[in-house]
């Protein structure tokens, strides 16, 4: 996401232009309601959690420092009301190894339905993560984020996001030992 955008749309809004707040929850409204439902796992939770998510940007927005980038400080609140609701539920989210992900394309119809069965059993072994190994994983590998990125949206310094992700990383290798080539 470009900055500089973000930037103006948060001046705009803040002198009072409703059409700015709308730019924003276009722009981020998808990345915020796939970070809840990586962390979820259920859609109606993940856009409970999306609406929710730009309610607090209205509300608070006099909190937001501009010295640091928006999108971290908006995925930083995706990620805390994520995890509140799974509290506030007091479960963890029910496993979906259903449907695959699209592997790479191929001609070979068996390599393309082997690509399939791999990616869907890599999207289930990282279902299995317990949420805080999953959020790493998710940051990193599915939302792109640096590692300085990281530490803004998780509030820790980047040695730290180096270390949970190295070992969020070591869970899922083992889970997945069977994939790998010998």
């Amino acid at each position: 996401m470009d900055d500089a955008t973000d930037q103006a749309l948060l001046e705009r809004l803040r002198n009072g232009d409703r059409e700015a707040f709308a730019e924003l929850v276009i722009r981020y409204q998808r990345p915020i309601y796939n970070a809840a439902f990586w962390i979820l796992r259920k859609p109606e939770d993940a856009s409970d959690v999306a609406q929710t998510v730009f309610l607090r940007v209205a509300e608070r927005l006099d909190e937001y420092d501009d010295r640091y980038r928006f999108f971290s400080w908006i995925y930083r609140i995706a990620v805390n009301e994520s995890l509140n609701l799974l509290r506030r539920g007091g479960r963890e989210e029910v496993l979906d190894d259903e449907g695959d992900l699209p592997g790479a394309e191929r001609d070979d119809p068996e390599s393309r339905a082997g690509d399939a069965e791999s990616a869907a059993r890599v999207r289930g072994a990282v279902l299995r993560l317990s949420p805080g190994d999953r959020m790493v994983i998710t940051l990193r590998h599915f939302a792109e984020l640096s590692y300085e990125e990281m530490g803004e949206v998780l509030e820790i310094d980047q040695k730290t996001v180096k270390s949970r992700l190295y070992e969020a990383r070591q869970r899922l290798r083992a889970m997945l030992e069977d994939l790998r080539p010998h």
